[in-house]
């Protein structure tokens, strides 16, 4: 096999990350934009001794679970990798990725569920995060996602996973930021002003929250006032901040925000409690389907046991925690960033919850010091997993279950196969779907200590 040549292949599933498998002789060969039982000519884009990459010439029958998708532009932005695949059958595909993952890296013989599905499918997505470019000749002002395996900004109107009142308000920064002498940033010569657009938007109350991120490390006069023009010109913007990142970085938000105009934070609700977030607060993208797992969870150990103690590790805002409260005895949750420490405490004190221990700091250090048993341990770590000491201190600290919240199936499997390997039993694994149309998915491992 060699780059540039043109093969027929039938794609047999996707992969975790979206990309259809074929085999060539023997030879795994993945190809974009495809679906299990596509029959496809493709042409080889690159060969090493394991595997090879390929793309579309023509699809010669398409799979039966192809649809039309309802964005236009899904074929040249990289947000929605699924939305050509009918969404019933997205479910499934999310459902095998998780089952592959726990059978190849886990190592377990275990029956994945049907995948719990979004309650929204469509303007599902409250939080916005555009990238800020500007045209090299004409000097307009681009906004929208980067196009596959590429820093090409799409120039995205109207996207169909989001709120339309974002929409309006991205493109009113791209009507008018020109004016006040705000420029658009140029990553290659790291220069411009704006960066990105960062925007929170409220399921409860359809508020939004307006971050500007700027290259630089201090405001200037044409911002305030552009801050000034954007809040007063949407009654549904309820704030908008400035953060200030002049790295040269894929990191989007640095570590200083200041709130420009109105307030700093949205409220949205979850299981009947009112949260606070921030413009570089940790929430779920997708409230309703986050509401999902909590109840799920709640459901779970209301099952189990009666007033339990509950650990709440990785708690960002403290946001299960919270939601948890009023089945528990008493909640201790750990969470290193200090903002959403904040936001949670205060959050707890907007809800009336008295037996809540909110701490801040490192959650391996904070486990390894801890003497309190807890009769339910919450895992609800970054995409790289827990670490093998944090993994540890759970083990000893929990008396009944833990639970792993988690959103790459890949560190998953491997996190539950250790504790396997130290005498855990993992009793379920429950997959939800909360980023629809990506190959991303949520789980909720049960697992007894």
């Amino acid at each position: 096999m060699n780059k540039g040549e043109v093969y027929e292949v039938e794609i047999e599933k996707l992969t975790s990350y979206g990309k259809g498998l074929a085999r060539i002789d023997g030879m795994a060969t993945f190809v974009d934009n495809t679906c299990v039982q596509d029959k496809l000519k493709i042409r080889i884009t690159g060969v090493n001794k394991k595997f090879a990459n390929a793309t579309i010439e023509e699809i010669i029958k398409p799979s039966q679970y192809r649809v039309t998708p309802f964005c236009p532009l899904q074929k040249v932005c990289g947000a929605c990798q699924l939305q050509f695949i009918d969404y019933n059958y997205q479910l499934e595909i999310k459902r095998q990725i998780v089952q592959d993952a726990m059978h190849s890296i886990g190592g377990f013989n275990i029956n994945i569920p049907k995948t719990i599905q979004s309650p929204q499918i469509r303007n599902y997505r409250h939080k916005i995060q555009y990238p800020i470019s500007q045209t090299k000749n004409s000097k307009r002002i681009l906004a929208g996602y980067y196009k596959p395996q590429s820093h090409e900004i799409v120039n995205i109107k109207y996207c169909p996973i989001q709120p339309e009142i974002c929409d309006k308000i991205i493109e009113f920064i791209r009507d008018n930021a020109l004016k006040f002498n705000i420029s658009g940033y140029d990553e290659k010569k790291h220069a411009g002003d704006l960066k990105h657009v960062v925007i929170r938007h409220s399921d409860k109350n359809g508020n939004c929250l307006v971050t500007l991120v700027i290259n630089g490390d201090k405001t200037f006069d044409g911002l305030n006032k552009f801050a000034k023009e954007l809040f007063s010109a949407f009654v549904e913007i309820t704030g908008v901040s400035v953060n200030f990142n002049p790295k040269r970085t894929n990191v989007i938000l640095g570590n200083s925000t200041q709130c420009l105009c109105g307030k700093d934070f949205i409220e949205e609700e979850i299981c009947s409690k009112t949260f606070h977030i921030g413009a570089d607060t940790f929430f779920q993208i997708n409230p309703k389907s986050a509401q999902n797992i909590f109840y799920y969870i709640k459901e779970f150990i209301k099952s189990e046991c009666k007033t339990p103690d509950i650990l709440d590790a990785y708690a960002g805002i403290s946001a299960i925690g919270i939601c948890l409260s009023d089945v528990a005895k008493n909640v201790v949750t750990i969470e290193e960033n200090e903002k959403s420490v904040e936001l949670a405490r205060k959050t707890a004190k907007l809800n009336g919850i008295k037996n809540i221990e909110i701490n801040g700091g490192d959650a391996g250090e904070f486990l390894s010091n801890e003497k309190r048993k807890f009769d339910i341990i919450i895992l609800d770590p970054p995409r790289k997993g827990c670490s093998v000491q944090s993994l540890d201190y759970a083990r000893k600290l929990c008396k009944g279950h833990i639970i792993y919240v988690s959103c790459n199936p890949a560190t998953l499997a491997r996190d539950l196969k250790y504790l396997k390997e130290k005498g855990c039993k993992i009793k379920s694994i429950q997959p939800f779907d909360m980023f629809c149309h990506t190959y991303h998915i949520e789980n909720v491992t049960i697992i007894k200590v």
